[in-house]
């Protein structure tokens, strides 16, 4: 993530306790593990005839692509086309891999965002690790879905007090390099597919550290335990002289490009002598020095159709930092200066920071990439088949018998003008047609089922800290008495600054995903407690977590008791983008359980 500290204004100026972030963070992990892609029967084949080809690597000029149950079966001039196929007029349009975006942050829609623009797979540096069991899940079948498959390096692997650890949300740190395989273990357990390091002190304008960093054993510990369990190690640099010690210590790759200053030789052979590959983000680099392109794409008409208004606002958005154009100059030509020298250049956003968007920014950043030097074809190279070969990633990138059929067929010519891949015709997800028309749920006032037909309603997951390495636990099962009643069972375990456990109501359709409740005024619940308080947090708006709403419910041990919480008017809150409810025990470490019955929006 391009210095969180830049990224997020709504995370500085959090003045909830830390519960409050960690409950967003939890909920995302709950809701995550079981969130399933939309199913289907098997693709149909078909073939799409009389297109330009750009397979990953070169252009076929003219040809024709067989796809057969969501695989690539044939590319060539003279395939042949079963009889009944249906075939897909290519004329004067080019067809291309799906897009791999090779650094973001993906909550929320951000995946669904994502595919819309052709970006079909997502290489994540710092999430949540509830996602990733069903990402890895997901990603190995060939479902229909409409969203982009996930990497993620899960964790990242920063210092106490460092980069990662401003937002309000514990996360486990390494600070003592004897650790570093212990803690790389347990990012691996957790499903991380490779491993982030950070160095970054986010210096001041006066040149002074404000963060904490990794200490120097700690990286090369670290990337040795990485690099024992075959994965990879990529580090977030930010100065050259990071990358340096990045790239002397084994680093596999730099996941954002220094602008303190132009490039030494020495540097950049040492990087290509490595083998290492760059992502250098020039999206957020640009945005982050006041030169983003972000309002470029939301007034281009080829894409400007395809934005919800939260990506509109997101790429409106800046840092907010003092403007910094020779910044912004020196990452372009360090580009410039590792690509003229062999070194593989991938593209990839840091989606999910101001002036970025998942999925329209990566045709933001092929255009940056071509005006750092790339040809057009060498762009799109970073956007399919390197990033692809670099992260290991065998089923995609190309257009080639046995792949996956991740596809995007754009009108015009993109390898000679890349603003073309703007122009999209149609995008393929594991060879089905993604819908690209732009949705918000909207949650209507009525009943919201809690427990029936012995389970939770579909809107409710349990939320506690594990994932911060805290050992609170919850569970949701039903109330006592049988009925409807949801009950929120556990233990408040001691050892996070604040530890949380309880339940959490999603109203959209994936994790912290937004939903329009704007006719809804309030909401109305039985509750009964164990004596301790319980917290109600409304999480919402443009910006996650954002700052919620807050209500705290005293309890009678075991007396139900009439609960209205007023969302509409309620401070910090924006029921146009309404991403979730949260119950949350209070009071003294120690076993609890709450029950809720009649839920209503009104």
């Amino acid at each position: 993530m391009a210095t969180l500290a830049r990224t997020n204004p709504a995370l500085r100026r959090l003045k909830t306790p830390v519960l409050c972030a960690a409950l967003f963070a939890a909920a995302l992990l709950s809701a995550a593990e079981t969130a399933a892609a939309p199913t289907g029967a098997a693709p149909a084949s078909f073939a799409i005839a009389g297109a330009r080809v750009f397979d990953g690597d070169t252009l076929l000029p003219s040809a024709t692509v067989l796809v057969r149950d969501g695989l690539i079966a044939e590319v060539g001039a003279k395939v042949r086309v079963p009889a009944g196929t249906a075939v897909i007029d290519g004329q004067g349009a080019t067809l291309l891999p799906g897009l791999i975006d090779a650094h973001t942050h993906s909550f929320g829609m951000a995946r669904s965002d994502a595919l819309r623009f052709g970006v079909t797979t997502e290489l994540d540096m710092f999430n949540a690790s509830g996602q990733l069991t069903a990402a890895k899940t997901e990603r190995s079948g060939r479902a229909r879905t409409d969203r982009a498959d996930l990497w993620s390096a899960g964790t990242l692997v920063t210092a106490k007090g460092g980069h990662g650890t401003q937002y309000g949300v514990p996360i486990p740190t390494l600070d003592d390099p004897a650790q570093a395989r212990a803690f790389v273990d347990a990012r691996i357990d957790e499903g991380s597919d490779y491993i982030k390091l950070v160095l970054e002190e986010l210096r001041d304008a006066q040149g002074k550290p404000r963060l904490n960093t990794l200490s120097e054993a700690s990286l090369r510990a670290a990337i040795q335990a990485a690099h024992a369990r075959k994965k990879l190690a990529v580090v977030h640099v930010s100065r050259a002289e990071e990358a340096k010690l990045a790239i002397d210590a084994g680093a596999d790759g730099l996941v954002h490009i220094n602008a303190d200053r132009l490039d030494d030789p020495q540097l950049i052979e040492a990087i290509k002598r490595r083998g290492a590959f760059v992502v250098p983000t020039l999206t957020v680099e640009h945005s982050a020095y006041g030169a983003g392109n972000g309002k470029q794409l939301i007034a281009d008409p080829r894409l400007a159709p395809f934005l919800s208004s939260a990506q509109k606002d997101e790429l409106g958005r800046g840092f907010g930092w003092r403007v910094e154009p020779d910044k912004a100059k020196n990452a372009t030509e360090n580009v410039r200066l590792l690509h003229r020298a062999g070194v593989a250049v991938l593209a990839g956003t840091d989606a999910g920071n101001p002036g970025t968007s998942h999925g329209a920014s990566q045709h933001g950043e092929l255009e940056l990439l071509v005006a750092a030097g790339m040809s057009p074809v060498e762009a799109l190279r970073a956007a399919t088949s390197t990033p692809a070969r670099s992260f290991g990633l065998s089923d995609r990138g190309r257009i080639a018998p046995g792949l996956r059929a991740d596809l995007v067929l754009v009108d015009g010519d993109p390898t000679a003008d890349i603003a073309a891949t703007r122009a999209i015709r149609t995008v393929w997800k594991n060879g089905y047609p993604v819908d690209r028309a732009v949705s918000m749920p909207t949650l209507q006032p009525g009943a919201v089922a809690t427990w029936n037909a012995g389970q939770p309603g579909p809107r409710w997951v349990a939320s506690f800290d594990a994932y911060m390495g805290g050992k609170s636990k919850s569970q949701l099962q039903a109330g006592q008495g049988g009925g409807t009643a949801l009950a929120a069972k556990g233990d408040l375990v001691a050892g996070l600054p604040q530890p949380w456990a309880g339940l959490m109501l999603m109203p959209g359709p994936t994790p912290m995903a937004a939903a329009d409740a704007r006719s809804v005024r309030e909401l109305s619940l039985r509750l009964r407690g164990d004596g301790r308080p319980v917290s109600v947090l409304v999480f919402s708006g443009k910006e996650l977590p954002g700052t919620p709403g807050l209500q705290l419910v005293p309890t009678q041990a075991g007396q139900w008791q009439q609960v209205s919480v007023p969302l509409a008017g309620m401070a910090n809150v924006d029921l146009s983008l309404l991403r979730g409810i949260a119950f949350a025990a209070g009071g003294a470490p120690g076993a609890f359980e709450f029950e809720i019955d009649t839920v209503e929006l009104r």
